[in-house]
């Protein structure tokens, strides 16, 4: 089944990259580009700690992660760096507002798995992502 998923998976992206890429380009400084997509790595990573925690019933852990690692609280981590290095400063407006919503929604999810609730918990996970989604689907750095 996981062979099968990955062979599709692999299908998918194959005809992704064939067709036109019509996100808008965003041009950044190469270090604001290198901080950016260290951030977006990181994100996936604690994206991936918070399912694993959700999943074995750890739902205040996992929120903690959500605040600490990707809410209002994670962000200004370039800020002592020149301007050439921080990405915000360089993202178009509706792309910035999309990230502020993304680490609004983190601190939101938080909020629910600290009540203990793991079915509003779990109803609140797509909520991390949605913004990531949005974001990845109408922009583009490369």
């Amino acid at each position: 089944m996981k062979a099968a998923r990955f062979v599709m998976l692999a299908f998918l992206a194959g005809s992704l990259q064939a067709a036109e890429d019509t996100r808008q380009l965003v041009s950044l400084p190469a270090a604001a580009e290198a901080n950016l997509r260290a951030e977006m790595c990181a994100n996936l990573l604690a994206l991936n700690e918070i399912l694993e925690l959700v999943a074995a019933g750890k739902l205040a852990e996992a929120g903690e992660v959500a605040a600490k690692q990707m809410g209002l609280g994670a962000m200004g981590k370039y800020r002592s760096e020149p301007l050439a290095a921080r990405p915000g400063p360089h993202l178009p407006a509706a792309m910035h507002a999309i990230g502020m919503d993304g680490h609004r929604a983190a601190d939101e999810f938080a909020r629910i798995a600290a009540s203990g609730d793991r079915e509003r918990t779990v109803a609140a996970l797509p909520s991390l992502t949605a913004a990531c989604v949005a974001c990845h689907h109408a922009y583009r750095i490369r």
